[in-house]
């Protein structure tokens, strides 16, 4: 008796996707985010902030990359968007938990602070991956890139702070923002001309944060 063979479905290389354009900038941010992690570890706090930082601006680069490149097929597109959410888990989630348990000498205290930033994470990219903006221009609740962007800029006055209190600070400064990343704010989409501020606003950070590890 003759039976029916399930027709099997052409699944293209993996290796294949990581030729689109968008998809190597995906990489090169998610590599910055690794750098994050390592320096964290490390105690190296300015170039951890370095890494994470450009992690935000990659993480912008592949999606204004994706728009401009015309005629990628559907299968790019979803593999890309794949591809950046989970990227997005380690930058926006992984790094910073590590960075603050590594700033808090890893005491336990500040373990349910990295839970909650990682859980928040999960919890949004999730969210965003059913749901997607609200419309073309506005997110529900803060980016969790916004969270880099802002703490890359308050960690600059860490040289000035007691390292006991300024833990405290970035423990609540990241609740805080836990807080807004889940919340049904109505906030902005920056696109366009704000790329262009964030490279600004990138290369002059880091200027500064390696200014500080060379002193």
């Amino acid at each position: 008796m003759n039976t029916i063979q399930p027709k099997l479905s052409h699944q293209a290389s993996m290796l294949r996707f990581v030729k689109d354009l968008p998809n190597l900038c995906s990489l090169a941010g998610l590599l910055c985010a690794l750098l994050g992690i390592y320096f964290a570890v490390l105690k190296i706090f300015p170039a951890a902030v370095i890494g994470m930082i450009w992690a935000v601006l990659f993480d912008w680069g592949d999606g204004i990359i994706a728009r401009k490149i015309k005629g990628r097929t559907d299968e790019q597109k979803n593999y890309g968007a794949q591809l950046d959410s989970l990227i997005d888990m380690v930058s926006f989630g992984i790094c910073p938990a590590v960075f603050l348990l590594s700033y808090g000498r890893f005491s336990a205290w500040f373990l349910p602070g990295a839970f909650v930033i990682v859980a928040t994470s999960a919890i949004r990219l999730s969210y965003f991956n059913i749901f997607g903006l609200i419309d073309s221009r506005t997110y529900k609740g803060l980016a969790l890139d916004n969270n880099i962007i802002l703490f890359s800029f308050i960690f600059l006055f860490e040289p000035f702070l007691n390292p006991v209190f300024f833990s405290i600070l970035l423990y609540i400064m990241f609740m805080i923002m836990a807080g807004f990343n889940l919340s049904s704010l109505r906030t902005p989409k920056f696109s366009g001309k704000w790329f262009y501020i964030l490279i600004i606003y990138t290369v002059v950070l880091t200027i500064i944060y390696c200014r500080i590890l060379s002193s």
